[in-house]
């Protein structure tokens, strides 16, 4: 696969405070993920479907709506880590810069190479925060260079200054905000393109949800953001484009489906929605 060029947390249906702004000229945008008529199925039971949008390079997207409706299924599709579930198929497109990401031939774990995940708890592996870091450049052949690939990517993910003077030091030491942050440091230090966040602040308490989202905002100068978030206020506060699911429910099975109900900037979805779901989830009159 090609490589492409180069605060407080809260779960609660209060509306968020945006402040209005006033619809801006259209721009090009740098698409990075081309979404189309995408469904997900784990056996016979589709758990998403028709799901339709676009992701831009240097923009944070978060996908929003009740438990349930194929936000994090979606997500996992973008580095098909659904291929690690038995029975799971994906139906549709993802266009990865204009390259199908299912198509005969294309390495999922190459895939992965470009697309990195940080998951909803901290992971990190059971060895020293240096080695946490340098493991994926390791695993890619690097050996060279480790020590300042290690320091940039902590810095990178506004950790250095808490854990320079114990790299050796067991990765498990650290509280969970900063675990989380090493297990963003050790994304980062493979380079991808793309950074995935499946609801990376919910085991945090405010003031590490904080800083995480802090450090967000300055990595989507380097890297494509997409994140699941049960917290619309975190969406309000980071995302600069908002996705709204929800679920539509087959009453002959008693089955749940996955829609997406709109996409568009984040002031447009939170201020002047086009679809009444949006406004009714937003405002708590559902979900």
């Amino acid at each position: 696969m090609s490589q492409p060029e180069d605060h407080m947390a809260t779960d609660t249906h209060l509306q968020p405070v945006v402040t209005h702004v006033e619809a801006a000229p259209a721009v090009a945008r740098d698409v990075v993920f081309d979404v189309g008529d995408l469904s997900v199925f784990y056996g016979s039971f589709r758990a998403v479907r028709d799901v339709n949008l676009e992701i831009a390079r240097g923009e944070i997207t978060a996908f929003i709506g009740p438990s349930g409706c194929g936000k994090s299924t979606v997500l996992r599709c973008f580095n098909r880590m659904n291929d690690l579930i038995p029975g799971a198929r994906v139906d549709g497109r993802i266009a990865y810069h204009d390259q199908d990401l299912y198509a005969t031939g294309v390495d999922a774990i190459e895939v992965r190479r470009h697309i990195g995940m940080v998951f909803q708890k901290p992971n990190p592996f059971p060895k020293t925060i240096y080695d946490n870091v340098a493991f994926g450049p390791r695993v890619n052949g690097r050996r060279k260079g480790l020590d300042d690939l290690v320091e940039q990517s902590l810095r990178q993910a506004a950790l250095w200054d808490e854990v320079k003077d114990k790299l050796k030091a067991s990765a498990l030491s650290l509280s969970g905000g900063q675990q989380q942050r090493l297990c963003i440091a050790r994304t980062i230090a493979v380079k991808p393109d793309v950074i995935l966040m499946d609801e990376p602040c919910s085991a945090l308490d405010p003031i590490a949800t904080m800083r995480i989202e802090e450090l967000m905002i300055e990595l989507k100068q380097d890297y494509t953001i997409v994140i699941v978030t049960h917290n619309m206020q975190q969406a309000a506060r980071v995302s600069d484009r908002t996705a709204l699911s929800t679920t539509e429910i087959d009453e002959t099975r008693t089955s749940r489906t996955g829609i997406l109900v709109e996409v568009d900037r984040t002031d447009c979805i939170f201020t002047a929605p086009n679809d009444p779901r949006t406004e009714d989830y937003i405002t708590g009159r559902f979900g």
